[in-house]
């Protein structure tokens, strides 16, 4: 998304007041007779097995439980080899109507079904996606640049993450005062219609750890990929109508256009949105004309704090490691290394020994592959460019392939001024700045001085006085000894300009939901002033 257009409201205000069909109260999925609610809700959904697999040549829209063609479309090129990918559809404003209005009819009645009986079917559709490894790993190379065995790695992720939501307990009700006449007790609810916006880096993990936690929750659910990376999950929208009934789980695919259609839809409840900080803030500006709730997980610039007495190599190859996997193109990398003067020297010797010999391509034995996109590759080009205008010290990978996509060197900066834009910047590719410190006070100052605050690490044997750094650190998450590592069952949000609201872990269920308050009583506080007065 690069632009957000004007939105005429009166497109859709015919969802307005839209009747939901009634439907029985917590409807039981199991077992599916012939006369049982199910059928309402399910129909065969429940009795599918996912046995016939799921080709990967053509791709659609997915809208109330069908593909669904548009007029106009567009294709990627595959970032390693420039070779055009499939075409993919690009929805207009009739498309979201339709699948608002789907997700809509569907929203109520699946809020209905018994939680035991939307986790069966959640895990059904994780089994399904682990039938599916293999396929969806292939495509993900292909579309986004991942070697084969992290490709394979994000589809184990999403696998994962599908199971790991269901064990996770959900808010309950709470009773604030209960009397003789009356009770007041909070609730929770679903929203309803549920957007997911996920970016190109991370297509997959990024969609089940919004899609999960929303259908979990009883909300339906609307795929938005990046016109960068959508090939993965139109075909997980497909995947998901063998255990969903039509409406829950909806994907739609299209050019930058697409964003605002969605984020001003009165239709829609929540946006879940993932990417850069100046595309989050256009989203929540468009999202308040229809003051509609929000999440927002963006850009990071993440430092990491070596101390002095660590193991250099050790450390330095951990660290090498964090920062340059996904070619660099992580919200969590780590962005900056601050290492303390006495380990300086071996610490980036170690992590230039790392950039120099890693293996650049798509094989298994692969470390790094290209950058996802010629728009990503054009801004880390820049960035390379200013660094050999500046002079400042740098170390690359030695060997390239030979090929025409979009792969760039891993480069290490030595020790580069505080001021420079490698610095003060997210570089979102494989560059990585090192630079020394000596003063505990003023390297934390100098990791907090940054407007972003998604995540940062300390790295130390002695965990006194690593997490007395830690405490001090302005960011959503802080790691010791290690970084990057998020899950169903943690909380995950940033601070300053990193996010708004909060996703995952049993906290971050609760964005997914209303509060509530129900007030029950068999008396009106009012009555005493009908009462006549003497």
């Amino acid at each position: 998304m690069n632009s957000y257009p004007e939105f005429n409201l009166q497109d859709h205000s015919s969802f307005r007041g839209l009747k939901y069909p009634k439907f029985q109260h917590r409807v039981s999925l199991q077992p599916p007779t012939c006369n049982s609610p199910t059928r309402a809700v399910l129909g065969n959904m429940a009795l599918s097995n996912g046995e016939t697999p799921l080709e990967f040549t053509s791709f659609h829209n997915i809208i109330d439980g069908k593909p669904s063609r548009t007029q106009s479309t567009l294709c990627n090129p595959n970032p390693a080899t420039l070779e055009e990918l499939p075409q993919v559809p690009v929805s207009t404003i009739a498309d979201v109507n339709k699948a608002v209005q789907a997700a809509q009819m569907a929203a109520r009645p699946w809020a209905t079904v018994l939680l035991k009986d939307r986790i069966a079917a959640i895990e059904r559709f994780a089994d399904a996606l682990e039938a599916h490894l293999d396929s969806f790993a292939q495509m993900l190379t292909k579309e986004q640049g991942k070697p084969s065995t992290w490709a394979r790695n994000e589809v184990n992720v999403c696998v994962m993450t599908l199971r790991e939501f269901c064990k996770l307990p959900l808010p309950q009700d709470v009773v604030l005062e209960e009397t003789p006449t009356r009770k007041v007790y909070s609730r929770y609810t679903p929203r309803g219609v549920v957007v997911g916006m996920v970016p190109w880096n991370f297509p997959l993990q990024t969609s089940f750890q919004k899609l999960a936690p929303a259908i979990l929750t009883g909300n339906s659910f609307i795929l938005k990929p990046s016109p960068h990376g959508p090939y993965c999950l139109l075909k997980v929208a497909e995947l998901g109508q063998r255990f969903f009934p039509p409406g829950v789980l909806q994907a739609l695919c299209g050019d930058d256009s697409l964003g605002p259609m969605l984020t001003e839809h009165p239709g829609i409840q929540l946006v879940s949105f993932t990417g850069s900080t100046r595309i989050g803030k256009k989203v929540m500006e468009s999202c308040s004309k229809t003051m509609k709730r929000l999440t927002l997980e963006l850009g990071g610039n993440d430092p990491a704090i070596v101390c002095a007495d660590v193991d250099p190599v050790s450390v330095g190859t951990m660290i090498a490691l964090i920062a340059f996997f996904n070619t660099g193109q992580i919200c969590i990398a780590i962005k900056r290394v601050y290492v303390h003067e006495a380990v300086y020297d071996v610490v980036l010797a170690t992590i230039v020994a790392f950039a120099q010999n890693a293996k650049i391509g798509l094989d298994e034995a692969s470390f790094a592959g290209p950058l996802s996109n010629k728009p990503q590759f054009e801004v880390v080009k820049q960035l390379l460019a200013s660094l050999e205008s500046t002079g400042l010290t740098t170390f690359q990978t030695r060997n390239l392939p030979d090929v025409k996509g979009y792969f760039l060197p891993l480069t290490v900066v030595d020790n580069p001024p505080d001021n420079s834009p490698i610095v003060v910047e997210e570089q979102f590719g494989p560059i990585l700045p090192v630079m020394k410190w000596s003063d505990e006070a003023d390297v934390i100052r100098r990791a907090n001085d940054t407007d972003t605050g998604l995540g940062a690490s300390v790295w130390s044997r002695d965990m006194d006085q690593a997490q007395h750094i830690a405490d001090q650190i302005e960011a959503g998450t802080v790691w010791i000894n290690t970084h990057g590592e998020i899950g169903p069952k943690f909380p995950f949000a940033g601070l300053k300009e990193s996010g708004f609201g909060l996703e995952m872990g049993a906290e971050g269920l609760k964005s997914f939901y209303n509060l509530q308050t129900m007030s029950a009583g068999t008396t009106c506080i009012f009555e005493a002033f009908l009462a006549p007065r003497s």
